[in-house]
């Protein structure tokens, strides 16, 4: 069990449910407000989680400890996160959720094609291949007949 908690694997299929979920919980959460003060409660209700969650594991680091290109970077992070939400929940007040998550999951895309024109990774044919397919799928998932 303990290796099953190490690895990236479990994690990220763990993210991609709660992911999911993020979006059936947030398309009935939207029904009767502003999408942009939805983000809001939501935003508000992360903080006081991962705080909660720094504070009761003893992982709070000193403001200070970080440097200033990693700030700069968490910043720029945090901006996009922010832009990703407000434009997430816009769309999920307009559109089906079945339709808007798939669209929105184009991030692994663009994040293969990033990761390789801004930060130098190397794909091989086979993640060509599945980039090319996950970019067909989400369109093919998001179409409507």
């Amino acid at each position: 069990m303990k290796s099953v908690l190490l690895s990236w694997q479990f994690w990220a299929l763990l993210s991609a449910a709660f992911a999911a979920l993020t979006a059936i919980f947030a398309k009935v959460g939207i029904e009767n407000i502003n999408s942009d003060f939805a983000t809001f409660v939501r935003t508000i209700v992360i903080l006081v989680v991962l705080g909660s969650i720094l504070v009761a594991t003893g992982q709070w680091q000193a403001p200070t400890s970080v440097s200033g290109r990693t700030y700069l970077f968490l910043v720029l992070s945090g901006l996009a996160t922010g832009a990703s939400w407000l434009c997430y929940f816009r769309a999920l007040k307009l559109g089906d959720a079945a339709r808007v998550a798939p669209i929105d999951k184009l991030s692994v895309v663009l994040v293969a094609l990033f990761g390789v024109l801004f930060l130098g990774e190397k794909l091989a044919m086979p993640n060509w291949i599945g980039i090319a397919l996950i970019a067909s799928g989400a369109v093919l998932v998001a179409y409507k007949a």
